[in-house]
């Protein structure tokens, strides 16, 4: 479902999924969520491969993004598919998440 990947002192997940909703969120809540049990951790998650997010979707990204702040931690998306990217503006969560369209892009941002 996600796999974690280290480059540098950030860690990456990316998703072997192409939707997240409500169907898997628990279970991305588990895989991610421990990363952030240490403090100060710096962490993209990378959402290229993602085509669809539910509203139970989002509410998960919120969750662990909560969890990463009240450790310190510091989590930044990486949105490379425009519909996407137009849902979390029009939610207004582009204002809650820093958001990026590359991955490079957002390593340099760390």
């Amino acid at each position: 479902m996600i796999n974690i990947t280290k480059q540098g002192s950030v860690d990456i997940v990316t998703f072997n999924v192409d939707k997240i909703n409500a169907l898997i969120t628990e279970e991305i809540k588990k895989g991610i969520t421990p990363i952030f049990n240490r403090q100060n951790a710096a962490v993209i998650i990378d959402l290229a491969n993602i085509k669809y997010i539910d509203s139970s979707g989002f509410g998960c990204l919120l969750s662990i993004m909560r969890t990463a702040k009240d450790n310190y931690g510091v989590m930044k998306l990486n949105i490379t598919n425009e519909k996407i990217a137009d849902m979390f503006k029009t939610l207004f969560l582009d204002s809650v998440f820093d958001i990026y369209n590359n991955i490079d892009d957002c390593l340099k941002s760390f």
